[in-house]
């Protein structure tokens, strides 16, 4: 009870300090004056706190629903039915389960031991792949780049270059163009 009293206190302070500013309007003598409390947006007001202050409740409730009883026949199966009726776009159809012919459950996993001695293969497999993927494309960058000398200047290393001059114009020819 205490909680629920907190909370009405709280949600009535809200409410009361939406609607706490009112701009100054001029009044003129044909119109008539607004009430101060406007009952349609307090009600709003109240229904959509009230509705944002459940929803936060709520997961909470539905988990509760949502616990099942653990069941204690561990691996047993249960058929449920061999025909199941579906729902299609054009009615009902009955469909048959076939009876599942082949269960395989042999591990086809490879030893422990063929699994270690072939180590050695499958980390030159993965060092080639490295190789190929980071060292050859950052050896290609640095071979194309070699004779590039725009790091020395951007670290002013070196001086800038004077830039060539500009090109003498073009003469005018016969139409002026």
């Amino acid at each position: 009870m205490k909680s629920a009293s907190t909370i009405l206190a709280i949600s009535l302070a809200l409410i009361g300090s939406t609607n706490a500013y009112v701009p100054p309007q001029s009044r003129t003598k044909a119109a008539p004056s607004k009430p101060a409390f406007d009952l349609k947006k307090a009600v709003a007001v109240t229904f959509t706190a009230a509705t944002i202050a459940s929803s936060s409740f709520m997961p909470i409730a539905e988990a509760a629903d949502y616990m099942s009883p653990i069941s204690q026949d561990y691996g047993s199966t249960t058929l449920v039915s061999v025909k199941t009726v579906r729902e299609g776009v054009y009615g009902e159809y009955a469909l048959e389960v076939p009876v599942q012919v082949t269960d395989d459950a042999r591990s086809t996993f490879k030893s422990a031991k063929e699994t270690k001695s072939k180590k050695g293969k499958y980390t030159a497999i993965l060092a080639i792949l490295v190789v190929g993927s980071l060292i050859i494309p950052m050896a290609q960058y640095f071979w194309y780049v070699r004779d590039d000398n725009s790091l020395e200047f951007f670290l002013n290393k070196k001086s800038m270059p004077e830039p060539p001059p500009p090109p003498p114009p073009k003469k005018k020819n016969f139409f002026g163009r």
